[in-house]
Formats: C-alpha cells, structure tokens, sequence
C-alpha cells in the first residue's frame, strides 16, 4: 500500500508541473465535441455518444473515465449546438467537467464548410484520502477529503469538414486553473491545469464498392510534455461494419472493431497494449467501449449520405 501512495502522491504532484493531463481515448474519432466545440452540429443530426474507458486494468487506483457528448445543428444549419459532460477518477482523485458549445458554420463552398466553436463550462476535483487503507491511520495527510471550487474555463476550435474529410484545432481549456489538493497543519497546495491543444485529421475512400479505408489522426500538445499522437487506420465494409488498429507514440497498440446496428446507432469497442517498459508489465491493457446515436431530421438524406465522422 506504501508503494501505490507513493505512486498516486507522484501523479498528483505531477499536476503542479506542466504535463500531460487530459483524459485519452481510444475512439478519439467518435469523441471530437469533447476536444474541438467547431463539431457541434457537424453530422446534420441530434447525435449523442457515451464512451466508457477502463485504462491499465489489474493497476490498483487505474484511469477510469466516461464521457457523454450530445450535439445538434439549429437555425438552418448555420449554428451547432452542444453539451459535453466528462468524469475522470484515478485513484482517490475525481475529476469532473461540465461544458456547452457553440459553433458557428461558414460555408467554403457546395461541399466544404468551416466551423468556429466555442466552448465554456466548470471543472471540479475531490479527493478522497480518508478511503486509503493505510500503514499508519495517524497520517494527518490522508485525514480528510478534499475538494475544490467550481472552477470555470473556457476554450476555442476550429473545425474545417467535408463529407470525406476533416481537420480541426483547438484548445478546450484557455485558464489554467489552480485546484487546492490538500491541507495539512495548515498549509495547502494547489494542482493546476495546464493548457492542452489538439489537432485532429481523418478522411475517407473507397478501395472497392463495399470496403473504405479511413485513416486518422490525433495529436496532444502542452507545454513541458512530450506530444502524444495517435494514428489510426480503420477499415469500413459495406459502411456497417468496421475494424482497424491504432498506434499511440510513447504509450500503446490498440484494435478497433465496431457495427452500425441501424442507421442511427453505431456500437464499438477498442482494446490497447502497453508497450513501454515502465507500464507493460504492471497492466492488463486498456478497454473502451462506444456508444453513439443520431436523431435523424432527415433520414432520407442521411441513407443517402452517411456521415462517417
């Protein structure tokens, strides 16, 4: 138990230092309203996608994190509309994000739009110290339960799309907020946020009448960390069916398998294996799960036109 605190007190201090802190996922594709408010409103539909990520299975105090984003174009489709909900715990530690976005599409040209979002919500953490199992139950450190504030922030993207292509940036979170993390004898320290940016990238084509390639891209960048990038090559067959692999730099290999049980809702699931060192023999991998369902305004024109982004 020493050794895990050790190890929990190591992630946590590693929040006051600038590095990477932004939940990953595996089915990034399917999660871009979290990262990029431009794509709300980009699928001609009220779409809503729950994802489920269980991260370093048989890791004690392991990543664990949902995310339940819900989006739809309004006033002739000219504005987008969204709400992006997120809840990470590792460990003792929760994190939870509430935030509503807003995008507005520029038309390129009849097949090209650019969209620029906006996106503004509250960030709130706790910790749960006194549910350690400790050596010694006088640490006053582990005493109480902590929480912060509800701490606002807001963020930017844009979201360039085409019916087979996409390429965006943002930035979600512009504030780098302070959370208070603990209080012992009087003193506190505070973990803060350090701002993240995001370049996403995915486009779409035939190699028969019943099968599609369609490769993507996902990079992370914040100040002090390395860049994490993920590259992903999906195979599509007869736009129901779908399966590929995934490449993240520094961190894991993953599969990817999915089926669009009707028009409107489409099921996946991924799996990563650690590669380094440091992670792979301490974890059983990481499992994700995807849920994802449109609303369609116009069902004749979705059958006609899928979206596959």
């Amino acid at each position: 138990m020493r050794k895990i605190i050790i190890i929990v007190s190591g992630l946590f201090a590693s929040f006051g230092a600038f590095a990477q802190q932004e939940a990953m996922f595996t089915h990034y594709m399917f999660n871009t309203l979290a990262v990029n408010s431009g794509y709300a409103g980009s699928r001609d539909a009220l779409t809503i996608t729950g994802l489920h990520r269980s991260q370093w299975l048989s890791f004690p105090g392991a990543p664990t994190t949902q995310t339940l984003t819900l989006h739809s174009p309004i006033v002739n489709d000219k504005l987008g509309l969204g709400l992006s909900v997120l809840n990470d715990k590792i460990g003792p530690t929760n994190t939870t994000a509430i935030y509503a976005d807003f995008a507005y599409k520029l038309k390129i040209n009849e097949k090209a739009k650019l969209a620029f979002g906006l996106k503004g919500g509250i960030n709130f953490r706790s910790n749960g110290l006194s549910t350690l199992a400790l050596d010694e139950d006088t640490d006053d450190a582990f005493a109480n339960d902590v929480s912060s504030e509800l701490l606002p922030n807001f963020g930017f993207g844009l979201y360039y799309y085409t019916d087979k292509f996409y390429a965006g940036v943002s930035t979600p979170k512009l504030l780098e907020n302070g959370f208070k993390t603990n209080t012992v004898s009087g003193s506190s320290s505070t973990a803060t946020e350090t701002r993240h940016y995001f370049l996403i990238v995915g486009t779409v084509f035939p190699v028969t009448d019943n099968i599609k390639l369609k490769p993507t891209g996902f990079m992370k960048v914040s100040a002090g960390a390395p860049v994490v990038g993920d590259v992903t090559l999906t195979a599509l067959f007869k736009d129901k069916f779908w399966t590929g692999v995934m490449f993240r730099t520094g961190d894991a290999l993953g599969i990817l398998a999915g089926v669009n049980l009707t028009d409107q809702l489409g099921l996946g699931y991924s799996f990563d294996w650690s590669y380094t060192n440091t992670t792979f023999t301490y974890n059983g991998g990481s499992h994700e799960l995807m849920l994802r369902y449109d609303l369609i305004y116009n069902s004749t024109e979705k059958i006609r036109s899928p979206r596959f982004f």
